[in-house]
């Protein structure tokens, strides 16, 4: 069916990219999308709007990047010294304090990814103009793969919390770029939300004019179901029923990150000076200061986003490894659950490390007052990465493998009512 002409086939048969059951869609409307009616996965979403307004919002979102990053999100009055913090002071500061690492990693998810999301979507709209087809298949991919880094929501929530630790010790302004980034952030969710590779790999070529007549496997970079071959027929990817050794890379990312959770914890993440004395701070020291300082409700973010989050991501990812390594898969909605509720909380642990950039902007000054991290920052920052890593590699169809083994299952479902707007 050609997208970009919205129209209407009286059955479309597509596989469902999480559990692999054949799912008749009838009379798709427009601006409804359709779900598998056994995982809950969204399977096709029939747009009523353009991809040109993608290209709108990219270039806006551009062109806010500039006063966002450059200039001063938030001004401070410290002992008598007015300081200005941009974005990008903190990733120089984390680099300067010899946290290279860390720099990079703040650095990448508030602006190296949705740059490079915003970037392919532009690269994509040209590719399908000049009908170039390496372009847009690199810049899909780029597309596809950075949105899940794009923490510009994270980073507004750290100003703030930054700005409530901080209220004590300085008066604190809100700076211009505060602005622009809380629309940056709005444009992004907005173009996050749109946008679909699917429907660009359609307008470059439609999935009626391919023979795909029988759906025996899902392509997972442009989801075009299709008949059983080494590679796709329209964008010449790999085709895979489950990925290659997934659960070896999952396994392997989930071991390093429970190792790493508890010098996260247990070696100080921050070390703040004032008047002379040195204050070291684990994850849960800092929240129990919090609470000591009646910043009950920052106590409690920082607990669930730094503690909590990567604690259930580690044991949910290894009750779903046991699951599948043991065959012990019993409720397969609830498991799907799981699974997206992993991929959804990733990006929340971001938080801290996120705030310690800006305190470290802001303070790090030689002044009665300073601030620097602690190597549990960084054990830190390797958690929050490798369990974002695992959830990537987990492949869910795994989930399904003894259920789809069963004789009872029913090799095509029909979805006709089942749609969600």
């Amino acid at each position: 069916m050609s997208v970009c002409s919205h129209a209407r086939l009286p059955t479309q048969v597509r596989l469902c990219q999480c559990c692999e059951l054949p799912v008749d869609i009838i009379d798709l409307k427009k601006g409804y999308s359709a779900d598998c009616p056994r995982c809950g996965t969204q399977i096709y979403r029939s747009e009523s709007y353009s991809i040109g307004g993608n290209l709108a919002l990219a270039i806006t979102c551009l062109l806010l990047f500039v006063p966002s990053h450059y200039f001063d999100f938030i001004t401070i009055r410290l002992v008598g010294m007015m300081i200005e913090g941009t974005l990008m002071e903190g990733v120089y500061a984390l680099a300067k304090e010899g946290y290279p690492g860390l720099a990079l990693l703040t650095l990448f998810c508030h602006t190296i990814a949705p740059l490079a999301m915003c970037t392919s979507v532009l690269t994509a709209h040209a590719a399908l103009k000049f009908r170039w087809f390496n372009i847009l298949k690199i810049s899909l991919s780029v597309l596809s793969h950075s949105k899940h880094w794009v923490m510009l929501d994270v980073f507004l929530i750290s100003v703030a919390i930054s700005c409530f630790k901080l209220q004590d010790y300085s008066d604190i302004y809100v700076g211009n770029a505060l602005y622009s980034l809380v629309i940056l952030q709005i444009l992004t969710i907005v173009l996050v939300n749109r946008v679909s590779t699917r429907r660009y790999w359609e307008n470059w070529q439609t999935e009626s004019s391919l023979p795909v007549a029988a759906k025996e496997i899902h392509c997972h970079t442009c989801h075009l179901s299709q008949p059983e071959a080494k590679n796709c027929v329209r964008c010449h990817s790999p085709l895979y029923h489950r990925k290659p050794n997934s659960m070896q890379k999952t396994w392997a990312l989930l071991i390093a990150a429970t190792v790493a959770i508890f010098p996260a914890n247990l070696v100080p993440i921050s070390i703040l000076i004032t008047n002379g004395q040195r204050l070291e701070d684990t994850i849960l020291s800092g929240v129990a200061s919090l609470i000591n300082n009646d910043m009950l409700g920052i106590a409690i973010i920082i607990f669930v986003a730094s503690i909590v989050v990567p604690v259930a991501k580690i044991l949910g990812l290894g009750y779903l490894m046991f699951c599948i390594q043991f065959d012990k898969v019993k409720n397969h909605k609830v498991e799907m659950r799981i699974y997206r509720a992993i991929k959804w909380i990733g990006k929340w642990s971001m938080t801290d490390l996120f705030v310690i950039s800006i305190m470290l902007t802001l303070v790090d000054r030689g002044q009665i007052l300073n601030f620097t991290p602690g190597f549990g920052a960084v054990a830190f920052g390797i958690v929050v990465v490798l369990t974002m890593f695992a959830a990537e590699t987990l492949d869910p169809r795994l989930l399904w493998d003894r259920h789809n083994s069963k004789p009872s299952l029913q090799p095509e479902t029909k979805l006709s009512s089942s749609f969600n707007e």
